[in-house]
């Protein structure tokens, strides 16, 4: 959580404008480092999870700490080889792991080398019917494992994700007869609502692996996935991503053991390197009241500038976000608060709660003209931003050795019209 008296806010706002990111660029330095150099310790190797936040500064950052990419699409490639990644796949800096091929991933595939790290088993025929021939990642559901919340699930019978166990013989063997080598294995089983169960659900999945390598002779790599736990609300209890480092060795130790070769391990967390080294700078601009009648209390409304087209996290899950005032006015006597954006829609809410009921926060009484603070922003915030109600994303601040540097201008309607066009389809074209 950013401390808001360290950035001259009011100043940055008077340059570009409210809603604005701010993300600082030494505490995601500082953030990346420290868990490259844990990693390394453990013998393992690090992915930051891009889409967490694909911003150029922060791609090159885990790039300098020695962080490889776990990629989500064939433009996330893209942009981590603009930021200098390496492409190829020996061994593969980039890791493209979806399950749908869109757009132009195979493309990327094809043109850059990258290993695809598939999670549905109709990608096999894709790969070779495009030409593609060689190394693949496996991406494996265990059975088990659990979201922050029960929408956000990665593992079980209830996930998308990955290729159910009792379908990989088959799948193995296919890809034999297409010219595919299983080179790696892959799960992610998400951080669940506690510390005690992310790291129970991490054994349990070394376990699963154990069990699993020796079906695989040609595979070198188990990817245990990220899901690194992280506290958005203030006092909750922290999780030191150090404490994972006897459980990588032990990792590696066990697995290597299993195959009866070095097994390489690696982890790609995502929203555990950025989500609190970046906040949302709103204006508050206007305060009303609703009434209690028959159909509920009434409340407090603080309308701000920034709406779920900035921060869809709230709307979408009903995560929490820690807002603070920012300024004098944040010394004022405290009254519970439900903060509301700019949108047509109910929903347009930062104080809700997992069941999608407002959930008034205790705030300082916010007047017109203060600056609202939504913290912890840096995950899924900008990275999640859309253009709805035709609403330019908003911009991005850089602050970095005492000073702040414009990294993405604010969007205007000329950059929402770029992709419009007239083009007629010619039958058979």
């Amino acid at each position: 959580m950013l401390e808001l008296a360290r950035y001259p806010l009011e100043r940055i706002a008077a340059r570009v404008g409210t809603p604005f990111y701010l993300m600082d660029g030494d505490a995601v330095r500082d953030s990346m480092t420290r868990f490259a150099a844990m990693v390394a310790r453990a013998g393992a190797y690090g992915r930051y999870a891009m889409k967490a936040n694909s911003a150029r500064r922060v791609i090159e950052l885990a790039r300098g700490a020695g962080l490889g990419i776990d990629a989500v699409s064939g433009n996330e490639v893209l942009r981590a080889i603009r930021a200098g990644f390496k492409a190829g796949s020996n061994p593969p800096a980039v890791l493209l792991t979806t399950d749908v091929f869109r757009d132009n991933a195979i493309a990327v595939v094809l043109e850059h080398g990258v290993l695809p790290n598939i999670g549905s088993p109709g990608m096999l025929a894709e790969l070779h019917d495009a030409g593609y021939r060689g190394g693949i990642s496996l991406r494996v559901n265990p059975g088990f494992g659990h979201g922050e919340i029960e929408a956000c699930d990665t593992g079980g019978p209830s996930s998308k994700h990955g290729i159910w166990p009792d379908l990989l013989p088959d799948l193995r063997r296919q890809a034999e007869e297409f010219g595919l080598i299983v080179v790696g294995l892959h799960a992610h089983i998400g951080s669940g609502p506690e510390a005690a169960e992310f790291e129970a659900n991490l054994s349990r999945l070394v376990g699963f692996f154990v069990d699993l390598l020796p079906e695989f002779s040609a595979v070198g790599t188990i990817n245990l996935g990220g899901g690194i736990p992280f506290a958005y609300r203030p006092g909750e209890p922290g999780y030191d991503p150090a404490a994972l480092e006897p459980v990588l060795a032990e990792a590696k130790r066990r697995l290597s053991t299993a195959a009866g070769r070095p097994i390489r391990i690696e982890v790609e967390p995502g929203r555990r390197l950025t989500a609190g080294m970046a906040a949302l700078v709103a204006r508050v601009k206007d305060v009303k009241r609703t009434r209690a009648n028959e159909r509920g209390p009434g409340h407090t409304f603080v309308m701000v500038d920034a709406g779920f087209n900035d921060l869809i996290r709230p709307a979408l899950y009903g995560s929490y976000h820690h807002i603070e005032i920012a300024g004098a006015g944040a010394e004022r006597p405290s009254e519970p608060c439900v903060v509301a954006g700019p949108l047509c829609e109910s929903g347009d809410v930062f104080t809700r709660d997992v069941r999608e009921f407002l959930d008034p926060r205790p705030l300082p009484r916010p007047e017109p003209g203060d600056l609202l603070v939504v913290q912890d922003a840096g995950a899924y915030g900008e990275a999640m931003a859309s253009n709805y109600v035709s609403m330019g994303r908003a911009p991005r601040v850089w602050w970095e050795n005492g000073s702040a540097t414009l990294v993405a201008r604010r969007e205007s309607v000329d950059d929402l019209l770029a992709t419009e066009c007239d083009q007629p389809l010619e039958a058979g074209t």
